[in-house]
């Protein structure tokens, strides 16, 4: 079982993402931990009285402020045995409950004039501790200095904290899960493009390169790199091109003097050669056919039903001197499409698949045209499934003791895949073969197709 391929998306935004996490999880407390310390310590009155407080005041039929002991303000009492304030309004009204400080007497009448206040004490029972809010009570806004329950100030602080720094963390954490993201397919966008780029590089075109603009500096040194192997494949392709093509032609002379002393020979050890001499000499056509592929550039509209006829009757003397017969079907049902490229590429594919199946012993061949394709069907014994495939790789033979050089078959594969088409091998109904092609109907031809 192979492993997945690891991703960019972990390195890149899920780990730094546990990291922002990790440093604000730690970073959070530190400083509520930093805002505790800075304070000197010690318990303040509960700011949550003042609004109890002030419900409980009314104004007087004089105008005078008044208490009236509401169940929330009987319930703080209760709690809080030691309660007081003073309350005072704007025009200087005040009231008061319980044992106010005399400390805080010379100071109330002041209270209009503040807002918001703590006031805390240094020893216990901590009886100065103060607070001081300004709120709306029936009476109108009165200004409340009072004493009650106390909570320490670590819990003050927390909450503070928690109110003030929870939204900036949760929008930190939003913004990473967002942002981070974004930035990472941003930043790999020209990665993609890339590889998109090499998808579209294949063995027919060859000087292609993958472009290095929008790349980044980190993926740079990679695409050069895969650039330059691309440079070398294409040079060692051009050298085994020239390799095959030096060869062939040197072959063709000695190959046809060979041919010309085998005819001339009285000798029948020596006329036997010729079939062996014809095989090598169609090995070294077949090999000059693989080279014109890329050096033909020829583009003309061809007529599938004209040319098949032309093959056909170009080897019907050989296959009437064999013993064999050869017909040709053109569907009526299908109008026949004419199909741009290489007339003499094409025709080289159907000889080749005529004379394959006279070879492999058919004795009655019948070529169909059907649309923008064709079949040749032969009677013989036809070609196992598992073999299928692999009789278009070079120099594969059905039977290792066969006549032919393996090459035909491969040639023809080449020349219809660089038409846009299809070639393939199927088992004729009533046993035998049968080789169908079928070919991009007229289109305008992309570069590098013969």
């Amino acid at each position: 079982m192979s492993r997945r391929p690891p991703s960019l998306k972990r390195p890149l935004i899920v780990q730094p993402l546990l990291f922002q996490f990790a440093i604000l999880f730690i970073c959070f407390p530190l400083l509520v931990a930093l805002a505790l310390r800075a304070d000197s310590g010690g318990p303040y009155t509960d700011e949550r009285i003042t609004p109890v407080i002030a419900a409980a005041i009314v104004r007087a039929d004089d105008g005078a402020l008044a208490l009236r002991m509401t169940e929330q303000l009987a319930a703080l009492r209760a709690e809080t045995p030691n309660l007081w304030f003073v309350a005072e309004d704007d025009h200087g009204r005040r009231l008061s409950f319980g044992q106010v400080p005399a400390q805080y007497a010379a100071a109330t009448s002041l209270l209009r004039n503040l807002s918001y206040g703590h006031v805390r004490d240094r020893f216990a029972p901590h009886a100065l501790s103060a607070v001081i809010r300004r709120e709306e009570s029936p009476a109108g806004p009165v200004t409340i200095l009072g004493h009650g329950k106390l909570t320490q100030v670590g819990f003050t602080v927390l909450a503070a904290s928690n109110v003030a720094a929870l939204p900036i963390f949760l929008l930190m954490v939003l913004m990473s899960l967002v942002a981070i993201p974004w930035i990472v397919r941003r930043s790999l966008a020209g990665v993609a493009r890339i590889a998109a780029e090499a998808e579209s590089i294949d063995v027919d075109r060859r000087g292609v390169r993958l472009s290095e603009a929008q790349v980044p500096s980190e993926i740079a040194p990679l695409v050069r790199a895969v650039n330059d192997a691309l440079g070398r494949l294409d040079e060692g392709y051009e050298r085994q091109r020239r390799f095959i093509a030096s060869a062939a032609h040197e072959l063709r002379t000695p190959i046809a003097i060979l041919r010309v002393k085998v005819d001339a020979s009285s000798d029948p050890d020596t006329r036997r050669l010729a079939s062996d001499v014809e095989r090598l000499a169609n090995l070294a056509e077949q090999m000059l056919d693989l080279q014109r592929l890329d050096a033909a550039r020829c583009d003309e509209e061809i007529d599938l039903a004209a040319l098949v006829r032309r093959v056909a009757g170009d080897l019907a003397p050989l296959l009437i001197a064999a013993d064999r017969s050869i017909a040709v079907e053109v569907d009526a049902a299908q109008p026949v499409r004419l199909v741009r490229g290489d007339a003499g590429a094409i025709e080289r594919v159907a000889t080749n698949l005529v004379q394959n199946a006279i070879e492999h012993g058919g004795r009655h061949v019948v070529v169909r045209v059907q649309g923008a394709g064709f079949e040749v069907e032969d009677d013989g014994p036809g070609i196992p499934p598992e073999e299928r495939e692999r009789v278009f790789e070079p120099f594969h033979r059905l039977r290792p003791r066969s006549a032919g050089s393996g090459l035909g078959l491969h040639l023809v594969q080449q020349v219809v895949e660089r038409h846009g088409g299809h070639v393939a091998i199927l088992g004729a109904p009533g046993g035998g073969t049968i080789a169908r092609v079928v070919l991009a109907p007229v289109r305008p031809v992309s570069p590098g197709t013969p």
